[in-house]
């Protein structure tokens, strides 16, 4: 496979050009232009920030791509599904709130927003994987398999997971629905605290497998019976279900790759990162702490693979704030130093993992030519 372009710059602009001028002559640059997007419905997939964290893309950038896309004669929209933690964000009304709490809407972004899982992250789509080695069909929302061109728009950054989150975390974990999202993260079953449970069984009637049955007015799932799903952890409103077992190394990489397969393939794709406010976590949290690393510049390509991949080179090269995750981590004199910031600021995460995985599957290549735009 040859080399990738991926087109590069930084946030330096002179007196009377704006950031927003930066990113729109850098998307054409890239390419962006060339996409048939006439009379197409496009999504551009994003992460519209749990409530309290601050460091996630301004919907002025997300104005620029969807104004982009009208230009070209298409109907874009602004999209995420539903999480798999209770938060701010687990069913689309709440989904909604918090986008608009944090900044999106019609006014400020140029276009709608769709929660590409539906009300309650069961509405999907099972799309067989090419070259799928964890995964056989994938579970993505069916509003962005419902899409004609898809656009990654992400916010690069640390992850406590899978080391970063970049075009791939967006795609993969951002668009599978709900059982998606279970499948990527668990290998295990959930369980029930029962001192939070209020016996509405809410749970049991989103069950699809009738695992749930009710105790002293408390739920009780049958493991024997339960698929994973995770739809009854969506379904309740008060928290009492969680997931029993994470997978926090290379097997969740590899799946959220093979995810990220299933969405892009066959059919056009665009991808845009923001490497700014490079905070240590997801953007799922409700906080966001200071950033680890300086702020970077904004990439676009074609290539979901190499625009990860230049965005962590170029993240390597960077000096690290001392008053921050990673700056505390390399100032303790007990710390064991791996030379490498990702895991300098979440030493348990495997990253590498993601980027050989997707490379592997044919999501796109870790070679890459770097073009700078002033």
């Amino acid at each position: 496979m040859e080399k990738a372009k991926v087109y590069f710059t930084d946030f330096r602009v002179k007196v009377g050009t704006s950031l927003l001028d930066k990113l729109k002559n850098l998307c054409i640059k890239a390419g962006i232009n060339k996409i048939d997007m006439h009379g197409k419905f496009v999504a551009i997939k994003m992460h519209f920030g749990e409530l309290g964290n601050l460091a996630f893309i301004r919907p002025q950038y997300v104005k620029v791509i969807a104004d982009l896309v009208r230009e070209q004669g298409g109907y874009p929209f602004i999209t995420d599904c539903n999480t798999l933690y209770p938060g701010s964000r687990k069913h689309a009304l709440e989904h909604m709130d918090c986008a608009n709490f944090n900044g999106f809407n019609t006014t400020t972004t140029g276009c709608q927003i769709i929660i590409g899982d539906g009300l309650r992250g069961t509405d999907e789509a099972e799309v067989p994987v090419k070259n799928g080695e964890l995964i056989e069909k994938a579970k993505i929302g069916r509003a962005i398999m419902d899409a004609d061109i898809f656009i990654s728009f992400a916010h690069f950054k640390g992850h406590e997971m899978t080391g970063f989150g970049g075009a791939i975390k967006n795609i993969g974990m951002g668009c599978g629905s709900r059982a998606g999202k279970m499948e990527q993260h668990s290998s295990g079953k959930v369980v029930v605290n029962e001192e939070l449970c209020r016996g509405c069984r809410r749970c049991a009637k989103e069950c699809g497998s009738g695992a749930i049955t009710y105790e002293n007015k408390k739920a009780h799932i049958d493991k024997n019976i339960c698929k994973g799903c995770g739809r009854c952890i969506g379904a309740c409103s008060f928290d009492a279900i969680s997931n029993e077992q994470w997978d926090a190394g290379d097997k969740l990489d590899k799946k959220m790759a093979e995810y990220a397969q299933a969405v892009c393939q066959d059919r056009p794709c665009f991808h845009i990162n923001m490497a700014m406010d490079i905070s240590p976590n997801c953007d799922c949290h409700g906080e966001n702490d200071a950033p680890i690393l300086p702020n970077i510049g904004m990439f676009a390509s074609f290539d979901p693979v190499a625009i990860d991949q230049a965005c962590v080179d170029m993240a390597q090269k960077q000096t690290p704030f001392e008053n921050s995750q990673l700056g505390e981590n390399l100032a303790n004199p007990n710390f064991q130093k791996h030379h490498d910031h990702l895991l300098d600021s979440n030493p348990n995460v495997h990253w590498k993992e993601t980027l050989e995985h997707a490379e592997k599957i044919g999501l796109g290549t870790r070679e890459y030519e770097l073009v700078t735009m002033k």
